[in-house]
């Protein structure tokens, strides 16, 4: 599958902590710097193929740069990828990791905000929780497009799934996960 051969072209073991090189292959979220996780494999193949299976996608926002894994596979299905990361060190350690990927473009930023210069998007990908999606981001997809992010409280929330059509949007509620939560501002 797509998905599949672009998680084969990316090396996990660039994106995680040098003590946890020997996990990088494990299906299992690992911690990063400034408290936070690169997601699991499952997880990051998940969320790429729920995107993927609706249209194709040219320009695509993620929130939450984190180590960069996410928007590295992204780099490979997608046209242009648009990140966000508020957090300073993460954000600069990402932009180091991903200098080679000539389609991503980083910002040091508030996600809840979204990026409204590159907007709209085809897809945007949230890699943190929220209780709910935050309205700025629904108003940066394109008409067709969609979004997936963690949606919940810190020890229950689900992948939703939403599509935008004209003024109206449709949900789904996919598969249980944890995720860190969405934050204001920057740090």
């Amino acid at each position: 599958s797509q998905v599949l051969d672009a998680i084969t072209k990316v090396p996990r073991e660039q994106f995680v902590d040098p003590s946890y090189i020997p996990f990088a292959y494990e299906d299992s979220a690992l911690p990063i710097s400034a408290h936070q996780t690169i997601s699991q494999p499952y997880v990051v193949a998940r969320m790429t193929e729920v995107l993927l299976e609706h249209h194709p996608l040219k320009h695509i926002l993620e929130i939450g740069t984190g180590s960069g894994y996410q928007a590295a596979v992204l780099s490979h299905v997608a046209e242009e990828i648009y990140t966000i990361e508020r957090i300073n060190d993460l954000y600069l350690n990402a932009k180091e990791k991903l200098k080679s990927y000539t389609n991503i473009f980083l910002k040091y930023g508030d996600g809840f905000l979204g990026w409204v210069e590159h907007a709209p998007y085809d897809a945007i990908i949230v890699t943190a929780a929220a209780e709910k999606v935050p309205d700025a981001l629904l108003s940066q997809l394109t008409d067709g497009g969609c979004l997936v992010m963690p949606v919940g409280e810190s020890h229950l929330q689900y992948l939703q799934f939403i599509e935008k059509h004209g003024k109206e949007y449709s949900s789904k509620i996919l598969d249980p996960v944890i995720f860190v939560p969405l934050l204001h501002g920057k740090e």
